[in-house]
């Protein structure tokens, strides 16, 4: 990931536009990592982005709230390649704000550990049966912890579709879950 941002353009000034997106590239990447759900497209992602608003660095410097709108773009530049291609299989990484934060423990007994892993297993497995649409919430929303006036605007979506699209994300989470354990 620290390689992502090596290139540099004749007679530009790289400093700038790096010293704007930098703080933001381990942030950026673990969501293309999580929408895209393999490491290199994750960082094809990321580069395709940089690449892409390199030549608007002298804009991108009066953006107000640049985390949000660099999510905001990154978000679209995937669902416009998820079109293009079908969908990816998504897996989700480990990192130190990982989603399985929660459900992880110390404990030390074997059967409680193999529970614990299992359980991981049954939340990816069902986490990757979401639509794109529900994971693309989820992600946000619940992992990364996007409030909803944010993603309203990065999303362009309507505060109470936005709502009830989580709800029924969560709703359906829930669902694959309980057919899970039944199974």
């Amino acid at each position: 990931m620290r390689n992502i941002l090596p290139f540099r353009a004749r007679g530009k000034t790289l400093p700038d536009f790096e010293t704007l997106v930098r703080p933001h590239l381990d942030h950026l990447y673990r969501l293309a990592y999580r929408f895209c759900g393999q490491r290199q497209d994750a960082e094809d992602l990321v580069q395709d982005l940089l690449v892409k608003l390199y030549p608007r660095h002298a804009e991108i410097a009066r953006v107000e709230k640049l985390r949000p709108w660099l999510v905001t773009t990154l978000y679209r530049m995937f669902i416009d390649g998820t079109r293009r291609k079908a969908r990816s299989r998504l897996e989700l990484i480990d990192d130190e704000t990982s989603f399985y934060d929660g459900v992880a423990n110390n404990d030390d007994r074997p059967e409680q550990s193999l529970a614990r892993e299992q359980r991981i297993e049954q939340i990816q497995r069902a986490f990757e049966r979401l639509s794109d649409d529900h994971r693309t919430l989820l992600t946000l929303h619940d992992i990364e912890g996007y409030r909803l006036v944010e993603l309203e605007g990065m999303l362009d979506i309507p505060l109470g579709t936005l709502k009830s699209r989580i709800h029924r994300a969560r709703a359906r989470m829930r669902q694959l879950l309980d057919d899970a354990a039944d199974a």
